[in-house]
């Protein structure tokens, strides 16, 4: 049988074509994903220290426990106690409660205090009212004038020299000052004087240098 050499390309072409096919199925059906594996976790059981009781903590170190102990115990169902275990419970009623105020999972728990009031809210018996007394017309204003002297004439009348701000004024008795100050006396150590608006009298001293 002769090849030719068409005949001789066809048939490497499918060669070539079987053999993709193959590695392509082979990629497919194959699994390289690793298998799970459950992680098995041991622990230790805890021992009570001898004449504990039911009440006293045990202090359980955090994390898997390792050493003679953890590879003491079996792994397979055949090796497994039924029975009830204590030391989950243990561990339970080792906890402390660390709150700040009362432990209500404990009857020897301290209640919160409450702090008292320094002072009554309200006084007790009735309160006596405060008598003030009415006020009454204001005192009237002092006189302004000065007496700093006295001029006596020939007759023996005496008149006063008045002093406001920077008038000087010479007055006897019945005259009048700026219109509101009546002189009532003139004597040679003080003079009395009547405020018209207020209808007020007062003795004015002698003012000496």
């Amino acid at each position: 049988m002769n090849i030719t050499p068409d005949l001789q390309k066809k048939i490497l072409a499918v060669g070539a074509f079987v053999v993709v096919a193959a590695g392509v199925l082979y990629y497919e059906l194959r699994d390289d994903s690793p298998t799970a594996v459950a992680p098995v976790v041991v622990t230790a059981p805890v021992t009570r220290p001898s004449g504990a009781t039911a009440g006293t903590v045990i202090a359980v170190p955090p994390g898997n426990v390792v050493g003679s102990a953890a590879k003491s115990l079996g792994t397979t169902s055949a090796q497994l106690d039924p029975t009830l275990k204590m030391d989950a419970m243990l561990v339970t009623e080792s906890l402390v409660y660390s709150g700040g105020g009362r432990n209500i999972f404990s009857a020897n728990s301290a209640p919160v205090v409450i702090p008292t009031a320094i002072a009554p809210v309200r006084t007790k018996g009735p309160v006596a009212p405060v008598y003030v007394p009415p006020s009454g017309p204001p005192p009237p204003p002092p006189i302004d004038l000065k007496f700093f002297g006295t001029a006596t004439s020939g007759d023996g009348h005496r008149q006063a020299f008045l002093l406001k701000g920077e008038d000087v004024f010479l007055a006897s008795d019945g005259d009048i000052v700026q219109r509101r100050y009546k002189v009532i006396t003139v004597s040679a150590n003080s003079i009395v004087v009547e405020d018209l608006a207020f209808n007020n009298r007062q003795t004015l001293p002698l003012i000496t240098r």
